[in-house]
């Protein structure tokens, strides 16, 4: 499902809302999530997941179409984990 997609489901299924509305709930929502991690701290919806942060450190790397070595800088990347209730749905 990508973004408007979400965003005509829930205006389907609250028709009391308009879709611009909408859009701007899910906006906010995700602006949340992401200004959040960028502070460095973690997102937890119980029965969804957690979204939280992993440091990565610099590494050397290799261009696969060159072969030539690159050095790659450390950096912090997204990181999901699944909660109960979610791996429990998936594994039915």
């Amino acid at each position: 499902m990508i973004r408007s997609e979400l965003v005509q489901h829930l205006a389907e299924q609250h028709p009391d809302l308009s879709a611009r509305e909408v859009e701007r709930i899910v906006s906010i929502f995700f602006d949340e999530i992401s200004a959040r991690l960028v502070a460095g701290g973690r997102v937890e919806l119980r029965g969804f997941g957690a979204f939280s942060t992993r440091a990565r450190d610099a590494r050397t790397g290799r261009n696969p179409r060159t072969g030539e070595t690159v050095d790659v800088d450390a950096k912090r990347v997204p990181y999901f984990k699944p909660g109960k209730e979610m791996r429990a749905r998936l594994n039915v």
